[in-house]
């Protein structure tokens, strides 16, 4: 009973860690695993263990393939179709939903967001439809779409070898199909009928770089002779008050110096193009004798040449930056990258740009030479809001990765090879072949989400070996006792629903499964409804944007606010919950 406790102790701390969200998750994992360790709840040999499971091998195979269609253009390819489509509010809304469901049963989630939140932006700013009306919906899809195949989602992944440690048998590629694709067809129909009326629309939430006002704060000023500015470098200029302004150009006879050195000297009869409010830009009139030169008001053109672009890209559930802020990561003078605006949830931030810390979704407006850019969106975690990706130099052989991925797929459902060595071997076969360089190997594993697992895997284990499991499962059936089956599993749905809006759903996963398989046994049969609604549970969290990635990715370019995610993800959970229910015990029988 002690050893209960204490493991029950372990993860709530670590529950409550993961909420507050103070630590990155991977952390506050391993954290837990090392705690449990201590104390003796896992044996000491087994402490590491989850860094060999198949498992963990497995979805970090499944993230660089992904990777590897991203970074072809393939699902490019199939997401720019949509341009040739009507475009038509309810037609964008089919389209753009339906595909990108289609997309996440067999990329990551995150992937295909990055790749169709570009696309619905650049469909929804032509005057007659908001991008909040679609991109929602969107990432709700993605989450659906997940729940198709093994490799929809790491949690199909997680069941299906907890699955083959329990029985023996690991679910195979599309054994999660006939409940996942029913769900995703239930799921999508609803939302395209009632998302007009679910979906907020506030008259904050931006067209294209509304939420900055940039054009109303760009000014020319035009250094005279004898100034005293004359002869002074950019980082002194830029200190002559504590409001913060940015000098975002200067122009010097015919020369465009752009984005402008720290370390550049102003000279006389410098027109400098200034990013300012209005009350700064007049008490730096006042100190610094310059004159406005032209219309306070500029037009982008000024700032955008062949190689200088002006780009907004979001940040990434997992980016360096979050926490951070431009001046801490120096972007100016270490790239040459301006910070001309930052919006969250819709809205532009007011406070000292360089000052304010990257928070995910926060959408950023960056202006800096185009392959810096780039570079910069891949090295930070960020995903770019243009209508073209920024994969500079990116291959454009589709058809080599989607061969290695369709005989990775055949190959792993006929069972000629277990889905571990398929997907690995066609991971491996698009590092040779040069699909995904070699350096770009590693750093396009999400490695947090493997230390995840790694760490979970174990305390999933300790939960099981102490008794915990049995008795949370005994407490479930109590809830549910003398009523029917489906009382049972909705409960469970419920509960893992309910978790993986607040936690990892991968953890989620970990953590319920041996629940389920208690209950279960408890019962007295078959484990696989059980499972599957674990599984289904795991993947779904639409209630609260911290809940998946894909509802982070939206939250900036969408204009939502925390609260507006329970409005259409309260009812289609409770959707899910009704329909779920009656399916996965038709598709896998308590007797089978």
């Amino acid at each position: 009973m002690i050893d209960q406790l204490l493991i029950g102790a372990v993860i709530l701390g670590a529950l409550i860690l993961f909420v507050w969200g103070r630590w990155r998750y991977d952390l506050v994992a391993m954290f837990a695993l090392l705690v449990a360790a201590v104390l003796g709840l896992i044996p000491a040999n087994e402490v590491f263990s989850g860094f060999g499971n198949a498992a963990v091998i497995t979805v970090a195979a499944v993230l660089i393939i992904s990777h590897a269609l991203w970074h072809s253009g393939t699902v490019d390819a199939l997401a720019m179709l949509l341009q040739r489509a009507d475009r038509g509010l309810a037609t964008q809304m089919i389209l753009l939903t339906g595909i990108t469901a289609v997309c996440s049963a067999f990329v990551s989630n995150t992937g295909t967001m990055a790749i169709m939140i570009p696309i619905a932006l650049h469909l929804t700013r032509n005057g007659r439809s908001h991008a909040s009306t679609v991109l929602m919906p969107m990432a709700f899809g993605s989450l659906l779409g997940g729940t198709i195949s093994l490799i929809g989602t790491p949690t199909n992944i997680l069941i299906a070898e907890i699955r083959h440690d329990v029985i023996g048998e690991a679910y195979r590629m599309f054994d999660f199909a006939p409940v996942g694709l029913s769900i995703t067809v239930i799921g999508l129909v609803f939302m395209w009928l009632t998302s007009r009326w679910l979906v907020p629309i506030s008259g904050q939430q931006r067209q294209q770089q509304a939420a900055y006002g940039m054009g109303e704060y760009l000014t020319e000023l035009w250094v005279p002779q004898g100034s005293s500015s004359i002869d002074t470098t950019l980082y002194e200029f830029e200190n002559k008050l504590p409001d913060r302004f940015v000098v975002l150009a200067i122009k010097r006879g015919k020369e465009l110096i752009t984005p402008p050195r720290p370390y550049q000297r102003i000279k006389a009869e410098d027109i400098l193009i200034v990013k300012s409010t209005t009350e700064t830009l007049q008490r730096l009139l006042d100190i610094t004798q310059l004159e406005l030169n032209a219309e306070e008001a500029l037009a982008e053109r000024f700032l955008i040449s062949d190689e200088i672009h002006v780009v907004e890209g979001v940040v990434g559930p997992n980016s360096r930056l979050i926490g951070r802020s431009a001046a801490d990561l120096r972007l100016r003078h270490r790239f040459g990258v301006n910070v001309l605006g930052v919006a969250r949830e819709g809205q532009g931030l007011q406070s000292t740009l360089a000052n304010i810390r990257f928070k995910p979704g926060d959408v950023l407006l960056l202006h800096g030479d185009a392959e810096i850019l780039a570079d910069l969106f891949r090295r930070f975690g960020c995903y770019p809001l243009a209508r073209r990706s920024l994969r500079l130099g990116a291959s454009k052989r589709m058809l080599t990765p989607l061969l290695f991925f369709f005989v990775a797929i055949v190959t792993s459902a006929l069972g000629w090879v277990s889905v571990p060595v398929a997907f690995t071997a066609a991971a491996g076969a698009m590092v040779v072949t040069n699909i995904i360089p070699l350096r770009e190997l590693y750093e396009n594993i999400d490695w947090p989400i493997v230390v995840l697992l790694a760490a979970t895997l174990p305390l999933g284990s300790a939960l099981e070996r102490t008794g915990a499991a049995q008795t949370l499962a005994q407490g479930v059936l109590w809830l549910g006792q003398g009523a029917p089956l489906a009382v049972a599993l909705a409960l469970l749905l419920l509960l893992t629903i309910a978790l993986s809006n607040v936690v990892n759903n991968a953890a989620t996963a970990v953590l319920m499964a041996p629940i389920a398989l208690n209950m279960a046994a408890g019962l007295g049969v078959s484990a696989d409804p059980f499972l599957m609604t674990v599984a289904l549970g795991a993947a779904l969290p639409f209630i609260l944007p911290i809940g998946h990635q894909a509802n982070i990715l939206v939250m900036g370019p969408g204009g939502y606010k925390f609260s507006d995610y329970w409005r259409l993800g309260f009812p289609l959970t409770l959707l899910v919950v009704v329909t779920a229910v009656p399916l996965i015990l038709w598709f896998w029988p308590p007797t089978g």
